[in-house]
């Protein structure tokens, strides 16, 4: 008679500590690997599930509810992973002067050190660099708008 593997155990605390830091970071994702065994908690269509070839089978039948339910929760983005936020008081500028191209645009890819734009503050101009790389998907500020320290700014996913 043929012994089959045992499987490891799911740790159901660990899943429930990764879906509580979910809720309180706002992100959707989380993967950790301890001892050798993978645990990815998602808010899409993978609730939670370890890491195995077999594992999204069921899965595609969660994913309408959870789609319905990010479209009608409303986002906080200051707790957005690729948050960029002004890191000072002042004006928030797109462009280096009046009528020149943009530093970056919805959709423009960005390496970390990218300047983003510039927060002009007691007559000086500060550039703003890129915190990592990425695509900026969104501009979260009018040209020329006053912006307060900690403020979102943009999102670089």
């Amino acid at each position: 008679m043929a012994k089959t593997p045992k499987l490891p155990m799911v740790d159901h605390d660990l899943i429930r500590e990764l879906t509580k830091l979910l809720d309180e970071t706002g992100l959707t994702e989380i993967e950790i690997e301890q001892d050798g065994q993978r645990v990815r908690v998602a808010r899409s269509a993978i609730a939670a599930a370890p890491t195995s070839p077999a594992a999204p089978a069921s899965a595609p039948a969660a994913a309408p509810q959870a789609v319905a339910e990010s479209i009608v929760a409303p986002l906080d983005l200051s707790k957005h992973p690729g948050v960029v936020t002004s890191p000072m008081v002042g004006t928030a500028y797109v462009a280096p002067e009046p009528g020149a191209q943009p530093f970056v645009e919805v959709g423009s890819k960005v390496k970390a050190g990218d300047t983003l734009l510039i927060i002009e503050a007691m007559k000086t101009m500060n550039q703003i660099p890129a915190p990592r790389a990425g695509t900026v998907m969104q501009i979260l500020f009018e040209d020329g708008q006053p912006v307060e320290f900690g403020e979102s700014l943009m999102i670089i996913e």
